[in-house]
């Protein structure tokens, strides 16, 4: 039986409707399941375009990757897509329980090792000790720089993000149950709003996660009810991800920082979140309190799991360079319009934990999936 069972096969199912061929992987206890075969083709001239043919069109497929009894409502994924940028080795849509988002540091880092052991990039030079890939994200084109040995990914990866900015700082937002708390709101790839738990009466390292996940939860609605989301460049990037609940501990020290990410429908981050870690970083540049190339560790409060992040690069706004829009098309200083933006390195490590292909029977009634609150 053992044999036979090894033998690549799979269960009755329904013909018309392709396997999902995934590989799933994890990055400081944060899921990825990587769709490389089956997902129908995602038409579009751009790589948002793609994204909103797929929450309009092919929506079923994220339920039946992310949902159970195939996922689980913490379940992240990731579709690889083809970019219409000629410098990309890929392109990816991210999804997660609630939809769309236009940015992941988890699952770039994750992608990083991925697409090099999975010949997506060309093999690297023997000796080479790290390599590049260029990963179309939603919210513009990242680098990910992947540890390798032999052609083969044998370590960390770190990333360059797009140039992250501080939307709105010591924002006062009226918070049910809280009163008036002052809050910073800023963005990575996508926008968070940052708040210490403290002034919601939570000890970020200590409290349960159900009691921060209703305390994100709750900041989150408020500032959408009474704060504008806007982004430069594209109404697609234009709202708010989640809250990130921190230890307070923004000014530069060695010691790692505390924090944990509440994004989309209560989704938990369990790592340090890729994306909140450049967007965090770019704030405490924005406030003075970092330098650039001074290296912040940053822990998660879910799985003690570690990123560092650094700002290694400042971007120019298009006005203070006396370009056009149309000039600066293309360089990544062109991308946050007139907000002061800085390029981040996040590093963290990825691993691998399986394969599988997902499959769907005609009559099962539960086929596109389920969530439990």
């Amino acid at each position: 039986m053992e044999a036979a069972l090894a033998v690549a096969r799979l269960p009755p199912h329904d013909p018309k409707t392709p396997a999902l061929s995934v590989v799933d992987m994890h990055t400081g206890g944060e899921p990825l399941r990587i769709v490389y075969a089956g997902c129908p083709e995602v038409a579009g001239p751009t790589l948002l375009a793609k994204r909103r043919y797929m929450r309009h069109h092919l929506d079923h497929v994220r339920r039946r990757l992310v949902f159970e009894p195939r996922g689980h409502r913490d379940m992240y994924g990731a579709v690889l897509v083809p970019s219409e940028l000629p410098e990309a080795h890929l392109g990816v849509l991210f999804l997660h329980n609630e939809g769309y988002s236009s940015m992941c540091g988890h699952a770039v880092l994750a992608l990083g090792r991925f697409a090099l052991d999975f010949g997506l990039v060309p093999a690297p030079p023997d000796g080479a000790r790290e390599t590049q890939v260029n990963i179309h994200c939603p919210c513009g084109l990242v680098a990910a720089f992947v540890a390798c040995e032999g052609g083969r990914s044998c370590g960390p990866v770190r990333f360059h993000s797009v140039p992250a900015f501080v939307l709105a700082s010591d924002l006062t937002v009226d918070v049910p149950g809280h009163g008036k708390v002052v809050m910073d709101i800023a963005y990575g790839g996508a926008f968070y709003a940052f708040v210490s738990a403290e002034k919601l009466g939570l000890d970020v390292s200590s409290a349960k996660t159900r009691d921060l996940v209703e305390a994100a939860s709750t900041v989150t609605e408020t500032v959408k009810a009474q704060f504008k989301i806007h982004h430069p460049e594209s109404e697609d990037l234009g709202f708010l991800y989640g809250t990130i609940l921190t230890d307070g501990k923004d000014a530069y020290s060695e010691e790692p920082t505390t924090n944990i990410c509440v994004f989309a429908d209560e989704q938990v981050d369990r790592s340090p979140t890729g994306s909140g870690v450049t967007a965090r970083i770019a704030l405490q540049y924005h406030k003075g309190l970092l330098q650039l190339n001074q290296t912040r560790t940053f822990r998660s409060s879910a799985t003690g799991s570690v990123f560092t992040g650094r700002a290694v690069r400042v971007s120019v706004p298009l006005a203070a360079r006396g370009e056009t829009k149309e000039a600066g098309a293309g360089c990544w200083e062109a991308k946050c319009g007139d907000f002061k933006g800085v390029v981040v390195e996040v590093a963290g490590q990825a691993h691998y934990t399986g394969t599988a292909s997902l499959t769907v029977e005609r009559d099962d009634p539960l086929r596109d999936g389920f969530l439990l609150k």
